[in-house]
């Protein structure tokens, strides 16, 4: 103890007190400087990422009630939203995007979950589960190219089922309307099933062994076991994959885009490739904008409804 440390008592008596003696430069923090440093460190990210998604939404919700063309911006009220609403194009983009992302989903949740229940189970598979994700790897646009070519340019899928015996002639996968949604949920599965794979691996591996060692105990298979006790433990995570994934449908655009333009007849354009068409062929930027509005809205409350349906009060 310094003798800085000793002073004298209001009664006369010398009393101990502690020094505490901070370095040169050292300040102590206040609790709501304690409080406040993490967010600061977090601030750029929220910034950026509020940048690149918060202004360009609120930007096409001020744009859509406008009749915009190039600088040209005349106040349309909502007039845009009620010919939306109207335009028997938009409710057969949103149709096809429904059809098509509905049953690119459900084959994704199926393939995956299998692929996760042999690779997380199998020492075999478990060791060579790198290679599921090979196709998540590659370009959008690559993808979009390469099955193109496969289905429509180089008749290689034709031509493989016509030596298989499976067919008689070529097949012209952009001249009917369940070919050419077919090549679209065939070439979305390839890529995107890989996602929910990790997803459904990195679900299995976190459950507690001890429960499933405890059935297998008593007698129950791989399958029954899988089926009565993981598959259920496995609800919140299987949730939460559908809904990042049926998000990531909805724009579904790159494949349209190179593989079918929308073609026949309007029954592949998603509703992407609406917005797509109305802005930069039709040069309606206003109404564009207002799909994309209703889309954007649309998507939120989905999502939210279908949170709320799995987790209800903060459980699954």
């Amino acid at each position: 103890m310094s003798v800085a440390g000793v002073q004298a008592n209001a009664d006369g008596t010398a009393g101990a007190v502690p020094s505490v003696r901070l370095r040169r430069g050292q300040r102590r923090r206040s609790p709501f400087r304690r409080r406040l440093f993490p967010y600061l460190l977090v601030l750029p990210a929220v910034i950026y990422l509020l940048t690149i998604t918060l202004y360009p939404g609120v930007y096409a919700i001020y744009q859509s009630f406008f009749h915009v063309r190039f600088n040209e911006w005349i106040p349309a009220g909502t007039e845009n939203y009620q010919q939306l609403f109207q335009d028997r194009e938009f409710w057969g983009a949103l149709w096809n995007t429904l059809v098509i992302g509905g049953i690119s989903l459900i084959v994704q949740c199926s393939l995956a979950m299998l692929l996760a229940y042999y690779a997380y189970r199998d020492p075999l598979i478990r060791g060579w589960r790198i290679i599921f994700l090979l196709p998540m790897l590659f370009m959008p646009s690559a993808v979009a190219f390469l099955w193109k070519l496969a289905f429509m340019d180089g008749r290689v899928v034709s031509d493989l089922l016509m030596r298989l015996g499976l067919v008689s002639q070529f097949i012209d996968f952009s001249g009917s309307v369940f070919n050419a949604r077919l090549t679209l949920i065939v070439a979305d599965v390839w890529q995107w099933t890989p996602f929910l794979f990790i997803i459904f691996v990195a679900g299995l591996q976190a459950q507690d062994r001890e429960v499933e060692e405890a059935a297998r105990l008593d007698g129950a298979s791989w399958a029954a076991i899988f089926w009565n006790i993981s598959l259920p433990m496995m609800k919140p995570v299987i949730a939460i994959a559908v809904i990042l994934r049926g998000i990531d449908i909805t724009t579904m655009f790159t494949n349209v885009f190179i593989m079918t333009s929308g073609t026949p007849g309007g029954t592949t354009e998603t509703i992407s490739y609406f917005i797509y068409r109305m802005g930069f062929k039709t040069f309606n930027f206003g109404y564009a904008s207002a799909a994309s509005a209703v889309m954007l809205i649309g998507t939120i409350i989905t999502a939210q409804l279908l949170l709320k349906r799995f987790f209800r009060s903060g459980r699954a």
